[in-house]
This record gives C-alpha cells, structure tokens and sequence, in this order.
C-alpha cells in the first residue's frame, strides 16, 4: 500500500474503534445499572433501551449510505458521530428507563458504518482493500477484547454517567481525526447517475453478501448467549476472568488471518478464502457441540469463530465495495451493514428461543445450519474480476462528448468516465479481458514509453 493508503486505513480504523469501544463499553454493565433506573425492573425495557440501538442503526444505515453517495462522506459521518455524541451526554442526563430508550435510539440514529467503509473504498485501491478493512476488523476485536477487561473498573470508578460522557468525548475526538487525519478522496468523476435503490438491493451478487454478513452476526449473537454461560457453569470460570480466555483467542486469531488475506490477494483467490472461513466458522460450532464442556476444546472453538469471523468482516465489505456500482457504493454498504444490524437482532432473540428450549446444544447446531446454507449459497457466487484503474490523456481532436459510451462499449471496460476540461479519460477495466491498443486507438493517446 502506498503511505496515503496506510494512512487512510490507519485513520479509519481508529474512528471505528473509538465509536466501537463506547458500544462495547456498555456490554458487561449496562443491565446492572438499568436496575437503578426507574423502570428499571422491568427487564422488557432494559432489553429494550439496549437493543433499540441496533434497530435505529439498522433503519439508518441505508439512508445515511444514500446520503454519503450524495453529499459526501466526511460531512455525513461528522454528522453521525455528532448525532452519536448528543445520544450519549442524553443518556447521561436521563432520569429513568424510558429516557434512556429514546437516549440509545438517538445514538443510533448516527449510523455511520456504510459512510466509514464507503469512504475506505473511495482511498483504497482494490487490490488492497482487504487488507484495509482487516485493519479495522482487527481493530474492532482488540477493542471488543479490551472492554471486556476495562469496562468494570470504570464502571466502578467513574459511574455510568461519567462512562456515557467518556463515550460522547470518544465520538467528539473521532472528528477532527477524520478531518485532519483521512486524506480526501482523489477520485475520477462518475458521470453516470446512480442505479435506483432498488436495483442496487435486487442485485443477486451483493444480495448473496447481505445474507453472509447477517448470517455471520446472527450466529455471533446467538453463540455468545450461550457460550459465557458454558464457562460459568461447567468450566467454573467466573465472568470477571473471561478476558483471560478471549484476549488470547482473538490475538491468535489474527496471527493466522493476516497470511490467509495475503495469500487470497496476492493469488486474487477471494471467493477461496470466502468459502474457507464460511466453512470454518460451521465447524466451530461443531467444536462446541462436541466439546464436553471442557476449557481447551471451548477456547478451540473460539479460536476457530474468531478467525473465521475476522477473516469474513474483512473480506465481505471489501466485496461489497468492489461488485457495488461506484455511483452507489455508499447505498449498497448501507443496504449490507442494515443486514449486519438485523442479523445481530435476530441473533439475540432466535438465540434465546432456542436455548430456552433446547439448550446450548440446539442453539450451535442451528448456527451450524445457517452456516452450511450460507456455503452452499457462496457456492454460486462468480470470481470478482480482477480489475485496474487506468487513466490516459485524450487526443486533441477526439470528441469527448461520446466518449464515454464508445469507451464503456470497449471489451473489458467496467466503468469509464471522461473530465472534458482537463481532456483526461479513467476507465476501471477487467484485466483478464483487456484491449489496451483497442483504447489507445480510440483515444489517439500515445503508447507509454
């Protein structure tokens, strides 16, 4: 990667895990504290003003992805956080449960994700966005890991009004860090308009995405109700020292996902390593059912889940951002984060049936299904092309104005595009099937020397 792009990839996952940790922050104690709430016995609302972060985010996520496309993406993800921001000093003012719902809703509302992945895209060149966005999936989990561990003591150092201001300050520091600290996208134009919403959502390769990406959040939710309890109750391991077991486990999981994104772009082998860790995350909750409730076969399994989960969080959005039409690349990160957020929904709640009725048990062998039906979908999936932006002067007398069509017919061409004034042509082409004397002629533009 040149040192922008490693700057960029720096820059965002930094935001992403300073927005992150707030959220995760809130996990091991946020249902002790609602029990301080007025309102807070009920535990229908305590779920509630927990969850209903999710839901705003996943109502929003497409809207905003719409917006970034429109107007932008620094301005509408400096207005998420701000959004995020004001939720957050909310919840630390609300007086009792009910305002501490429409608090969280407020903070989700500032959904982001589409824009910081879209934005991500736009830095990036594709041959390296993978590596991009394992940068900050591997962020995420070293945050998430870290919670785990900080969350209690500040909890019981500054109280959950001081840990909701730290959240808000948290999202406030993102700003200036997405302004002074992610370069500004140096983009060829895109004179084609963007494809209706609904084109984008009906398209059958980023459909097949949307439904990995939920699939994935889903089986994480549904596991990790079930999973801390195992630990509790047939290992004897207190909540308290479970960083003890996932630290490791995601810190090992990175070690062998940095090689596997490697090998994957290096040989453009992206539907391979999509496949692998599909598979790779069914057998790990075949590790849980077989594992007798013992700690070396759980953190196995663990260890399993968290690569494949690490190796599909960077590979799935860097697929999106690659398949996605450029004029709509923020639509169609929106449209596949709002499948994450549902997933992560229905997660919590089939998870839950599940084991109330069947147990630990039932709940890995339904996230062993969803897996197998996501393989044999991914199955189908084509190869993404292995494509290259290509940029060239245009001939004094070449009429720029029909340009582009007769570009775009060009075997092997993807996307083009044409800036008039500066008489500069950029194509986005397919390699395997590319003509470059075709375009050169089309062009008058000289060979390279």
């Amino acid at each position: 990667m040149t040192p922008a792009e490693r700057r960029a990839g720096a820059a965002l996952a930094a935001i992403f895990a300073l927005r992150m940790l707030g959220l995760f922050l809130l996990l091991p104690v946020f249902s002790l504290f609602a029990k301080t709430l007025p309102g807070g016995d009920n535990i229908f609302w305590v779920g509630l003003a927990f969850g209903i972060f999710g839901l705003a985010q996943a109502c929003m996520q497409i809207p905003f992805g719409m917006a970034s496309d429109r107007f932008g993406r620094k301005p509408v993800i400096v207005f998420g956080l701000l959004l995020y921001a004001a939720g957050s000093l909310m919840a630390m003012w609300a007086p009792d449960i009910w305002w501490m719902t429409a608090a969280r809703a407020l903070q989700g509302l500032g959904a982001i994700s589409a824009a910081v992945t879209a934005l991500a895209a736009d830095l990036v060149r594709e041959q390296h966005r993978t590596k991009v966005m394992a940068m900050i999936g591997s962020t995420i989990g070293l945050v998430f890991a870290a919670s785990l561990v900080i969350s209690p003591a500040l909890y019981a150092a500054i109280g959950m009004d001081g840990m909701f201001l730290t959240i808000a300050g948290l999202a406030l520091i993102a700003i200036p860090l997405l302004l002074k600290g992610v370069p500004d996208p140096v983009a060829p134009p895109v004179v084609q308009p963007p494809p209706p919403l609904g084109k984008v959502l009906a398209d059958g390769e980023l459909m097949r995405l949307n439904f990995g990406v939920f699939s994935v959040h889903l089986v994480q939710m549904a596991m990790f109700l079930v999973v801390p309890r195992l630990l509790v109750e047939h290992v004897g391991t207190p909540v308290a020292e479970h960083w003890k077991i996932y630290l490791p486990v995601v810190l090992a999981s990175f070690v062998l996902m940095v090689p596997a994104i490697i090998w994957s772009e290096k040989r453009a082998r992206h539907r391979s390593l999509l496949l692998a860790a599909i598979a790779a995350m069914g057998a790990s909750q075949l590790f849980f059912l077989a594992s007798g409730d013992t700690l070396i076969t759980i953190a196995a399994g663990l260890f399993v889940f968290f690569t494949a989960f690490n190796l599909l969080e960077a590979s799935l959005p860097s697929l999106v951002s690659r398949i996605a039409p450029p004029s709509a690349k923020g639509a169609a990160l929106g449209a596949f984060n709002t499948s994450q957020a549902i997933g992560a929904a229905l997660g919590s709640s089939a998870g839950g049936a599940i084991a109330l009725r069947f147990g630990a048990p039932g709940v890995f062998m339904f996230c062993a299904v969803i897996a197998v039906i996501w393989w044999l979908w991914a199955r189908t999936m084509k190869s993404p092309p292995v494509v290259a932006l290509r940029e060239y002067a245009i001939g004094d007398h070449v009429d720029v104005d029909t340009l582009r069509a007769r570009l775009a017919a060009l075997p092997g061409v993807r996307e083009a595009s044409v800036e008039a004034e500066r008489r500069m042509a950029y194509v986005k082409v397919n390699l395997e099937h590319w003509d470059e004397d075709g375009v050169r002629r089309l062009l008058d533009a000289p060979a390279p020397t």
